[in-house]
């Protein structure tokens, strides 16, 4: 199995994104979608984003289609309704599978290394949140009802 900084996701532009540009920083790597009731936790997102960027956050987002297809659009469709609904700033990559046959590499990873409830790998529901450590850890893995604002107390803990 690859290590972190081995994996690469490419942005909602096409253009690969080598986890080697994460070394050093701290990650918190979502699946997302435009139409869920969690979507409106991209506000919170963004915030810590802004927030601990300059002490090494990197948000990522992953759009999925894979619960209840919240996540219809192709990416231009997702990069327009983020920009306009949420101004969002942090990176968000191509549309991807947390689970199946055809699982990003980088939710295989960290499925492999943080399970979640009763020891399942499976991804429950969009908005899951994984927290990485700069030197690519998988510390903490987050239920879709774990807000941002819970998670700037561990990023708090983390970054300072």
């Amino acid at each position: 199995m690859p290590q972190f900084f081995d994996l690469e996701a490419k942005l909602l532009s096409g253009k690969p994104y080598p986890f080697e540009n994460l070394r050093g920083k701290t990650s918190l790597i979502v699946n997302v979608a435009s139409f869920c009731g969690f979507t409106p936790q991209y506000d919170g997102l963004q915030k810590l984003y802004e927030d601990y960027q300059s002490k090494g956050l990197v948000v990522l987002g992953f759009p999925c289609n894979q619960f209840g297809e919240q996540e219809p659009g192709d990416e231009k469709a997702i990069q327009s309704f983020c920009d306009t609904r949420f101004k969002l700033t942090f990176p968000l990559m191509s549309k991807v599978d947390v689970n199946g046959p055809n699982t990003h590499p980088v939710y295989e990873f960290l499925k492999s290394e943080k399970k979640g409830f009763l020891g399942s790998q499976a991804i429950k529901w969009n908005f899951t949140k994984f927290l990485v450590d700069k030197d690519g850890n998988v510390l903490k893995r987050y239920a879709p009802t774990d807000t941002p604002e819970k998670i700037a107390k561990d990023l708090e803990k983390i970054l300072n």
